[in-house]
C-alpha cells in the first residue's frame, strides 16, 4: 500500500471531536484557561479594542461630535505627514537612534550573559546580577535626573573630572553633538542588565555534556563559549532581532522627552515626541493618530520582512 493511501486511511479514521468534547476538554483544563484569562484581557481590553480608534486618523475629528459625527476626509492627515517640513527630520533623528541601538545597546546583553555564564562562584555571579539589574527598576526620570547631577556643567563631576585633568567644560545636556551618545549611555545603563534574563534562561537550557566533550577535546573556555554557547542561543538572540526591528520607530516618549531642550532639538525631535505635541498640546488628534498608525504599519512591514528572511536563513522566526 502506498503512503499516500495509508495517510489517507488515516484521516478518515481519526474520529472528529464533538463539541462536547471539547466543551468536556475545556472543563477538565479549566485552571490553565484561567491562568491564560488576564493575559487574554489584557491584550484585549488594552491592545486590540482601541484599534478602533484608528478611524479618527481618516476623519476630521472633533470632540463634540464624536467619532460616528466627525466628518471623513480620508488621507488628508497622512499627505499632511508626508509633506511637514519636519517630517524627514524627524525621521532621520528616530532612525538614526534606532540604529545607534541596535548596534551599541543590543549586543551588550548577549555579551554580558555570556560573561556572567562563565562565573562559577554562584554568590558572586548573583550579586553581579543584582547590580546590573537594578536600574532597570528606575523610571527614566530618575536616570535623567542623575545624569543630569553628573553632567552638569554646575559642579557635575564629570566635568570636575575633566578640568582637574585639564580639559574644559562640556555642556553635554545643552549640545546637539552629545545628545545621542548620552541617549545610548542611558539605555544601556538602564536595560543592559534586564536583557541578560532571556538569555541567560536560553543558556541554562544548554545541554552540560556539550561542555563536558569539548573540555575532553582540549577547548578552552572562549571557544566552548563561541562553539557551543552562542550556536544554542541563535534562535533566541535572533527572535529578539525581530522583535527589536519592529521597534524601529518606537524609542519612547519619556526618555527622549527628558533629554529634549531647545539646544538639541534639531537632533532629538523623534516621532514620539512630535506626537505629543501635535496631539495633546495642539490638539490635533487625528493627525497625531495618522502619524501613530504609520509608525504602526512601518513596525509591521519590517517585523514581517526580518521574519521572512529570518527563516529564509535556516531560523524559526517568531511564526
Amino acid at each position: 500500500m502506498s503512503e499516500t493511501a495509508v495517510k489517507a486511511g488515516m484521516r478518515k479514521s481519526t474520529p472528529k471531536i464533538p463539541e462536547s468534547g471539547r466543551m468536556r476538554r475545556i472543563i477538565k483544563n479549566r485552571a490553565i484557561y484561567l491562568m491564560i484569562l488576564p493575559g487574554f484581557l489584557y491584550f484585549l481590553i488594552f491592545k486590540y479594542i482601541p484599534m478602533s480608534g484608528l478611524i479618527i486618523a481618516f476623519q476630521d475629528y472633533q470632540a463634540y461630535l464624536g467619532v460616528t459625527g466627525s466628518p471623513w476626509v480620508g488621507l488628508k492627515h497622512f499627505e499632511r505627514l508626508f509633506t511637514e517640513p519636519m517630517f524627514f527630520t524627524i525621521l532621520g533623528n528616530t532612525l538614526l537612534l534606532f540604529f545607534l541601538n541596535l548596534a551599541f545597546y543590543f549586543p551588550v546583553p548577549i555579551i554580558l550573559a555570556l560573561m556572567l555564564n562563565e562565573v562559577r562562584r554562584e554568590v558572586f555571579k548573583r550579586f553581579i546580577q543584582t547590580l546590573v539589574y537594578i536600574p532597570h527598576f528606575m523610571s527614566w526620570v530618575i536616570i535623567v535626573s542623575i545624569s543630569f547631577v553628573m553632567l552638569s556643567m554646575d559642579r557635575g563631576i564629570i566635568n570636575e573630572l575633566m578640568v582637574m585633568a585639564g580639559f574644559d567644560k562640556i555642556n553635554f545636556l545643552m549640545s546637539s553633538d552629545w545628545f545621542r551618545p548620552m541617549y545610548v549611555m542611558q539605555v544601556i545603563w538602564r536595560e543592559a542588565g534586564w536583557g541578560t534574563i532571556i538569555y541567560l534562561a536560553a543558556m541554562a537550557a544548554i545541554d552540560p555534556g556539550l561542555y563536558e566533550a569539548s573540555r575532553i577535546d582540549g577547548a578552552s573556555r572562549f571557544r566552548q563559549m563561541w562553539h557551543i554557547t552562542l550556536p544554542s542561543i541563535r534562535s533566541v538572540i535572533v527572535v529578539l532581532l525581530i522583535l527589536k526591528i519592529g521597534d524601529v520607530l518606537e524609542l519612547g516618549f519619556e526618555h527622549i522627552y527628558l533629554l529634549l531642550n531647545s539646544m538639541n532639538r534639531d537632533v532629538a525631535e523623534i516621532f514620539d515626541t512630535y506626537v505629543y505635541t501635535a496631539g495633546l498640546k495642539q490638539g490635533q488628534f487625528s493627525f497625531s493618530t495618522a502619524v501613530g498608525f504609520f509608525k504602526s504599519l512601518i513596525g509591521l512591514i519590517l517585523v514581517m520582512l526580518a521574519n521572512k528572511l529570518a527563516k529564509k536563513a535556516g531560523e524559526e522566526g517568531i511564526y
